[in-house]
């Protein structure tokens, strides 16, 4: 079950906003989400009680970016396990509710194993729970901290690649807090930019067509302070022919072994505008995306969205005459197909650095992939 709750507009929270957390009321264990489809109307929090609302909430995208839903994944098998449901199929749910974004599998299998490791121990299901928990939070807390360096590794690399700062940035969908345990990947790097005074410009893809960059990443810049402007998407070759672009900054829903990147629909058109103008396209992102076991990019499962988030626009919790609330205004002739990937492949080619949290991969091979995520795996055994 879940159950929703608004903030107050007096309610004002930290610019690192708790899109994500576990709570223990007398009533049993829950874990909380802010509702990302109702933003930037009102801060409302999704409470769930069970594995079955935490899937809904992620193929609604209430919950939703690579990092965050990894941890969610986690979370989720540990309230099954915790409220003392059926702890496989939570896991086999949860690891299929959307099928691009490799952090989310990753997390749902950290906290099944951790349980099942218990279990094999000779422990009871209290214990194992406990150990899914357990897991849960560490990933949650290893996500902050990679945050934080690959901001740092991010801005290093900006201020190597563009000396003198004054960082013209152009990201696309959302980055920020709401996608991650800390502040997330490509944004936190922006925003470490803007903290040390070297960001003149972040333009924000509006990311149509269920304009992330306008609802979240505006929200977040705003709430940060941020200088920012908003485009459409179809507007980023202009930026780019008048000379306003200075570098390109991603995140990544899946990297494949061959330093292939998944991510939202509309970034490998600014992967190939970028090349085109000679700017640096940028993919920011934790090694729990890096995805060895997918050779390529042509190898990534791509999510089909619905149809009816292209053939209608939607405003957030905004009523309309003639519409229900959260409902959509149809923009196209009734029984108009549409053609609505969640993400698209960019070429390894077209990627000048990746940054992740063990440092960045610039030129981006295969070979290097692999030695960043074999120097991660040996920190995490230490």
């Amino acid at each position: 079950m879940a159950d929703q709750y608004a903030h107050s507009g007096d309610d004002k929270r930290p610019t690192e906003i708790p899109a994500i957390r576990w709570e223990e009321p007398p009533e049993g264990p829950v874990l909380v989400l802010l509702d990302q489809t109702r933003l930037p109307a009102e801060e409302v929090e999704l409470v769930c009680t069970d594995a079955p609302a935490l899937v809904e909430a992620i193929r609604s995208l209430a919950v939703r970016g690579a990092p965050l839903l990894g941890i969610a994944g986690a979370y989720g098998v540990a309230l099954a396990a915790v409220r003392g449901f059926d702890v496989d199929e939570a896991a086999a749910s949860l690891a299929g509710a959307r099928p691009t974004a490799v952090n989310l599998a990753v997390g749902v299998r950290r906290a099944h194993s951790a349980y099942e490791a218990a279990l094999a121990k000779g422990g009871d299901v209290r214990q194992a729970a406990a150990a899914a928990l357990a897991a849960a939070r560490q990933l949650h807390r290893e996500d902050a901290e990679a945050s934080g360096r690959m901001a740092e590794h991010g801005l290093a690399l900006l201020d190597e690649l563009l000396p003198g700062g004054g960082h013209r940035i152009l990201t696309h969908c959302n980055t920020g807090s709401l996608v991650s345990g800390g502040e997330g990947t490509a944004f936190a790097v922006a925003l470490a930019a803007h903290r040390t005074g070297r960001l003149r410009r972040l333009w924000v893809d509006e990311t149509r067509p269920l304009l992330q960059g306008a609802r979240l990443t505006a929200y977040e810049a705003a709430r940060s302070g941020m200088a920012y402007t908003l485009l459409t998407d179809n507007a980023a070759g202009s930026l780019f022919a008048s000379g306003e672009v200075d570098a390109v900054l991603i995140g990544a829903d899946r990297i494949t072994a061959d330093g292939s990147v998944a991510n939202k629909v509309g970034s490998y058109p600014l992967a190939v505008l970028a090349r085109y103008h000679h700017v640096p396209f940028i993919v920011v992102a934790p090694v729990t995306t890096v995805d060895l076991d997918t050779a390529d990019g042509a190898s990534v499962e791509v999510e089909q969205r619905p149809g009816h988030e292209v053939t209608e626009v939607t405003a957030p919790q905004v009523p309309m005459l003639g519409t229900e609330a959260g409902g959509g205004i149809p923009v196209a002739p009734l029984g108009t197909q549409a053609y609505n990937p969640a993400f698209d492949v960019t070429p390894a080619e077209l990627v000048t650095a990746i940054v992740t949290e063990e440092g960045v991969v610039s030129p981006v091979t295969a070979e290097a992939l692999a030695e960043v995520c074999a120097r991660s795996h040996s920190v995490a055994a230490g």
